[in-house]
């Protein structure tokens, strides 16, 4: 192998590590990744490249909510069989996620190509102040409401969020996580359901980009480079989602305001 390709495949790797720090928290990470493609010269990744990588970042997730998530399977089936009121709380929040799912899945569909498409730098820097702003809004709400305590109404409004967050430049789990913690959810179930609602759509995404993947030209030649950067990506994902959760606790999302702040400002200054 040729420097030249070492060189490509130090870069890639450093792609998926841009990527995964940046899908658990409220920064965009979609934005992000264009940010260090551009800064090391390696242009627009493509819809390949973002496949596999959210493929590894939902593989993390997953792996992150694995007891709740077969908790919420078993006792939802649990309930459908028995109507035993102590799974009726699960299963409603299985409820929710579905119900929550329906707005992106539908857009995500009508405006896949759209999605694909370039977005500006400008673009970027404007959604990072959106967000920044958004951010600062929730700042001081604690919220009440655990799982049991979410309504119909919450779990529309937070998957409304999270189809807004299918503009480029737009943070997937800052728009859900705004969503849910202005809807009074307590920050622990608003970072919970955030990311169930991600599963699905994740999952849809991988489902509706896999003949894209299947078609590309140069699979052989970036096998290499591809593999280093899902690895990347997989594991940086769960290092970036546990210290996230942490930050969350610590009820510490303003951090992330001056955060967006900042990139936004150096964006439209440097691009």
């Amino acid at each position: 192998m040729g420097e030249i390709d070492i060189v490509f495949i130090l870069k890639m790797i450093v792609i998926g590590l841009v990527q995964g720090f940046t899908e658990p928290i409220p920064v965009s990470s979609s934005g992000h990744v264009m940010i260090a493609s551009e800064i090391l010269g390696l242009g627009e990744q493509g819809f390949t490249f973002a496949i596999l990588t959210n493929t590894a970042s939902l593989l993390a997730v997953l792996w992150i909510y694995r007891d709740d998530i077969i908790r919420l399977i078993q006792n939802s089936f649990r309930y459908l069989q028995t109507k035993d009121a102590r799974y009726k709380s699960d299963f409603r929040f299985v409820l929710y996620i579905i119900i929550g799912t329906i707005p992106a899945a539908i857009l995500g569909v009508l405006l896949k190509d759209f999605i694909a498409d370039s977005v500006s730098m400008t673009t970027i820097a404007l959604m990072l102040f959106v967000t920044g702003i958004a951010l600062f809004l929730i700042r001081n709400m604690k919220g009440r409401k655990g799982e049991a305590d979410m309504t119909l109404k919450d779990a529309i409004l937070v998957g409304l969020g999270q189809a807004v967050a299918l503009t480029p430049g737009i943070s997937r789990s800052g728009a859900t996580i705004i969503s849910a913690i202005a809807c009074g959810i307590k920050q622990d179930t608003a970072l919970r359901f955030a990311f169930m609602l991600y599963i699905p759509v994740s999952l849809g995404g991988v489902v509706l980009g896999f003949s894209d993947f299947m078609n590309e030209p140069n699979k052989a030649e970036l096998a290499i480079p591809y593999i280093a950067a899902f690895i990347a990506t997989l594991f940086m994902t769960y290092f970036a989602m546990k210290w996230f959760m942490g930050i969350m606790k610590r009820g510490k999302l303003i951090y992330f305001t001056y955060y967006c702040f900042i990139v936004a400002t150096l964006l439209l200054i440097f691009f």
